[in-house]
């Protein structure tokens, strides 16, 4: 059974989700707090406390806590996979493979996976969805090495990543992201039920394993509405790069 600085601690993570408390803003007083849910502000202390510590709100010394996130961002402070992302957020991740078929590597694809060029890869179109929305097309170019395990999974799975630890035991250890906007064509507008044109966010990443070997690349294009994404920095350690458009 939940306390109840639990229950407030749930209460206001889906006060976040619903942009109540959008990112940037300000969390009312802990006085406020307290008044609004009749309890203590030592109640709404811990409730704080649990939201601080999964990285959805921060706070100085002094000054109102502020919302850094909500459950719908992507963080890339840790490498975690698209279903993994949706199981944090307590939602059912969803995937159906599109088209799939084996191409001769382009430059792109043997400068990013780290082959000779004309290596046979697997390119694969796949719909990703949270609860059976339609949120995210991935068009992923696989290394060689790597294809025929990809090529052997159910289409319908929700985690290729889980998939391939289980059948290869392969760890997807570190990834590099470039994210940008783009405008949906007409492919992604018909596969994601938005109008043409619409806004997407692109995200270009290539994934390794722990010894550094590239296992794919991918051009992934998530609606705005359904996700944005965070990046936790500090002045020792920055994740995020700021570059010019190309």
């Amino acid at each position: 059974m939940s306390t109840r600085h639990e229950e407030i601690a749930d209460e206001l993570r889906r006060a976040i989700d619903r942009e109540e408390y959008a990112v940037g803003s300000r969390l009312p007083a802990e006085t406020e707090l307290a008044a609004h849910y009749g309890v203590s502000r030592g109640t709404v202390r811990q409730a704080v406390a649990a939201l601080t510590a999964e990285g959805l709100i921060g706070s100085r010394q002094g000054a109102r806590r502020v919302v850094l996130a909500s459950r719908r961002s992507q963080s890339f402070a840790e490498l975690r996979s698209f279903a993994q992302w949706a199981r944090a957020m307590g939602r059912q991740a969803t995937g159906r493979v599109v088209a799939q078929e084996y191409l001769p590597a382009t430059a792109q694809d043997a400068a990013s996976l780290q082959l000779r060029e004309g290596a046979p890869v697997l390119h694969v179109l796949r719909l990703r969805g949270l609860d059976g929305e339609p949120v995210l097309v991935e068009r992923t170019v696989y290394a060689d090495w790597i294809s025929p395990a990809v090529e052997a999974i159910d289409p319908d799975a929700a985690s290729v990543t889980q998939q391939l630890f289980e059948d290869t035991g392969l760890v997807f250890a570190y990834g590099e992201h470039v994210i940008d906007a783009v405008a949906a064509g007409a492919q992604d507008a018909g596969l994601l039920g938005i109008r043409r044109t619409s806004p997407l966010l692109r995200v270009r990443r290539v994934t390794t394993t722990r010894e550094g070997r590239p296992v794919e690349w991918s051009d992934d294009r998530y609606r705005s509405d359904a996700v944005s994404f965070s990046v936790h920095n500090s002045i020792d350690n920055n994740a995020l790069a700021r570059k010019t458009a190309e």
